[in-house]
């Protein structure tokens, strides 16, 4: 297990400071704004502990809506809005300087069986061991720029392999310019068999991605487009047991941009072509 992901199961494991309130922080690393998926899976963390056991999570939706400081924690305040007989929901609503700056409701479901279905199928793309990692495709792109490589080489929690181009490479060649994004992610370790913890990291690994899905549409990338943006709300909805230690291929596509704002849709499945969750989000895009 790389630092990077023990860094990230530590930041999950939350601190009860009072019934139904948590508190985490950040990583240590200079960053301006806390990453949302972060406080999406702290969240979603802080409403699981208060579930009845034998309750999945089955859908959330979030609403972003303050940046989040990365130097002081951040106390995750759960209202126990319904325990029915086979669902449960919760909402959460993250504080920091006394503001909320994040809010999500989630509901939780006691397993049944019923009428099955997929429409969905899983784009036939290349096995994520035919492809390179995202920091060895990204140590390529930036060459010698020496700070360019020193942000491209810090570990990450989460293998990503991209199948379709990333933005820099969109940037570059408008040849290259796409509204889809094809991305196999797992994380490098042997998890515990905690079904809530592979949904927390399946919820933080769902940002990473999404909203650059807009961008490649219109050749724009982080650091070398004048582009700034920030995730405006994200739902989930999870369809089926999913285990993010192994291969899971995060199929994205962007219906739709304009007025400031980017809408994004993605499916997760796994290595079987069983379609796992489905993600959307709408982001704010503002080009300078």
């Amino acid at each position: 297990m790389n630092e990077a992901l023990k860094e990230l199961l530590d930041l999950l494991d939350l601190e009860q400071i009072e019934l139904d309130i948590f508190r985490g922080r950040s990583p240590e690393e200079r960053i301006q704004r806390v990453f949302g998926g972060q406080v999406a899976a702290q969240a979603l963390v802080a409403a699981g502990r208060t579930v009845p056991e034998g309750r999945d999570v089955h859908s959330l939706h979030a609403y972003f809506i303050r940046p989040g400081d990365p130097a002081i924690p951040i106390v995750y305040n759960v209202e126990r809005v319904r325990d029915g007989r086979s669902f449960t929901t919760r909402r959460v609503v993250a504080i920091q300087h006394g503001k909320a700056i994040f809010t999500m409701s989630a509901s939780f479901h006691v397993q049944e069986t019923g009428v099955e279905h997929q429409a969905a199928t899983m784009p036939q793309v290349i096995g994520p061991e035919e492809l390179p990692s995202y920091r060895d495709r990204m140590l390529q792109i930036v060459g010698t720029n020496s700070l360019m490589r020193e942000w491209a080489s810090r570990p990450r929690p989460v293998d990503a392999r991209y199948v379709t181009p990333l933005t820099w490479e969109a940037h570059r060649d408008p040849e290259l310019r796409g509204s889809n994004t094809n991305v196999w992610f797992r994380y490098e370790a042997e998890l515990p068999d905690d079904p809530l913890l592979h949904v927390v990291l399946a919820a933080y690994a769902s940002d990473f991605t999404l909203v650059d899905t807009v961008l490649l549409a219109h050749g724009l990338a982080w650091g070398a487009s004048n582009v700034s943006g920030a995730s405006l709300d994200h739902a989930m909805w999870f369809h089926r047991p999913i285990r993010v230690d192994e291969w899971v291929l995060y199929a994205q596509e962007s219906p739709w941009s304009g007025a400031a704002r980017g809408l994004a849709k993605g499916e997760m499945f796994t290595r079987s072509g069983e379609l796992a969750v489905s993600v959307v989000q709408e982001a704010m895009i503002r080009v300078r």
